[in-house]
């Protein structure tokens, strides 16, 4: 199993744009259920802290395998979700992790 976390901050001119936003990135990263072969668990939150150091929505995702993670991101529903989705993402961050690999040494 491959965890792969998403962060993202979205565009928009005022609170209410980017609310928005939000809530289009999360409607259409949960169209994604049942579609992608190897994705195992899709959950899209969006902040609600409001903190100035936050993002505005997060996409936690499970895959079976690291090739199930890798073949999600060409898979054709993916790219179309990318697709529409267009700049209304600025920001990005990620991270993917197996569940079975110990954290840093250290």
């Amino acid at each position: 199993m491959i965890k792969h976390i998403v962060m993202w901050n979205v565009s928009g001119k005022n609170d209410e744009e980017r609310a928005e936003a939000a809530q289009t990135v999360k409607a259409k990263f949960e169209g994604l259920r049942g579609k992608v072969p190897g994705l195992v668990e899709l959950e899209v939150g969006i902040d609600v802290s409001r903190v100035d150091y936050a993002c505005d929505v997060v996409l936690y995702t499970v895959f079976s395998s690291q090739e199930a993670l890798a073949e999600y991101a060409v898979h054709p529903s993916h790219l179309q979700v990318r697709q529409e989705l267009g700049d209304l993402r600025i920001a990005r961050f990620q991270v993917d992790y197996s569940v079975h690999e110990n954290a840093l040494a250290g």
